[in-house]
C-alpha cells in the first residue's frame, strides 16, 4: 500500500489536432516543465484529446436527424443533430430524461449521451465521440513512451461519467494499458482476521478519479503524472470493470 503518491498536471500542451502525435505531444510538455518520466510511473490521459488526435470530431452541419431525433429533440430540448449522433453511438438506450439521454455505448460504458460531448472541442457545431477502441489507444501511447523514453508506464484514458444515486461527476478509466483494472483482495486478511470475500478494489477508476484533481474541467491541462504509486502491473482493459449483465442488479 502506498504512503505517499505524486500526481503531477502537465502544461503548456497546444490544441490539440487530428493526427497529432500525442506520445511526442506528453514528452515535449513534461521536458519543458522538467518533469521526468520514470519507470513505473501512470500517464492520465484525458478523453478528449484522444478522441481529437484520432479525429473521432463530427460536424453537426452534415447530420441528418431521423425522424425519431426529431420527435426526441423536440421533447427534450435538445438539438436534433446532436440526437441523432448519439443515437448513432448508442448500443442500447438506459433512460431518456430532461435534455438527457443515458445509454449503453459500444464498448459497454452507461453514462450520459454515449459519451458524446461538446464541451473542449472548440468553435463551431462539432461534437466529440469516444475513441472506437480506448484501450488501444492507451496501448498505443504506451507503446510509443517506451520505444522513445525506454521506460515502462502504465497509462490509463480518462473520462467523466456520473454515478447513480450520488451527485457529481468523476473521471473513471475508459481505457487503459500496462496495468490491470481490479485489485483483487479476495481470500486475503483484514488486521482483525477477517477472510475477504468480495472485495475488488477498481484501482483504475481511483487513479483516474485523482488525476481529475489537477487535470479539471477549464484548466487545458489535459494530462496527469502519477509517481509512487503501487499498482497491478500487466494486461489490462478497461472491459473488465464493466459489470456482467447476469450481475448487474440494476439493469
Amino acid at each position: 500500500m502506498n504512503s505517499e503518491i505524486t500526481i503531477i498536471g502537465l502544461r503548456g500542451m497546444p490544441e490539440v489536432k487530428p493526427g497529432d502525435d500525442l506520445a511526442a505531444l506528453i514528452i515535449e510538455a513534461a521536458k519543458r516543465q522538467g518533469t521526468l518520466i520514470a519507470d513505473g510511473d501512470v500517464l492520465v490521459v484525458k478523453q478528449k484529446i484522444v478522441s481529437k488526435a484520432e479525429g473521432r470530431l463530427v460536424d453537426l452541419r452534415h447530420v441528418e436527424p431521423s425522424d425519431f431525433a426529431l420527435q426526441t429533440a423536440q421533447e427534450m430540448g435538445k438539438d436534433p443533430r446532436h440526437v441523432e449522433v448519439i443515437l448513432r453511438e448508442s448500443k442500447r438506450i438506459v433512460k431518456m430524461g430532461p435534455n438527457l439521454i443515458i445509454a449503453e455505448t459500444r464498448h459497454g460504458f452507461v453514462c450520459a449521451n454515449a459519451g458524446v460531448d461538446t464541451s473542449n472541442v472548440g468553435a463551431g457545431d462539432v461534437v466529440s465521440l469516444l475513441p472506437l477502441d480506448p484501450d488501444a489507444s492507451a496501448e498505443g501511447i504506451r507503446i510509443d513512451l517506451e520505444k522513445r523514453l525506454g521506460v515502462k508506464v502504465g497509462v490509463i484514458i480518462s473520462d467523466s461519467m456520473g454515478r447513480p444515486w450520488r451527485m457529481g461527476l468523476i473521471d473513471v478509466a475508459i481505457g487503459m494499458a500496462g496495468l490491470k483494472p481490479l485489485e483483487d483482495y479476495v481470500g486475503q486478511q483484514d488486521p482483525f482476521g477477517y477472510t475477504l470475500k468480495v472485495t475488488m478494489i477498481a484501482i483504475a477508476d481511483e487513479l483516474a478519479s485523482a488525476a481529475e484533481l489537477v487535470t479539471g474541467k477549464l484548466s487545458r491541462v489535459p494530462v496527469a503524472l502519477i509517481k509512487g504509486c503501487e499498482y497491478p502491473r500487466g494486461r489490462g482493459k478497461a472491459k473488465e470493470l464493466v459489470r456482467e449483465p447476469e450481475g448487474d442488479l440494476f439493469r
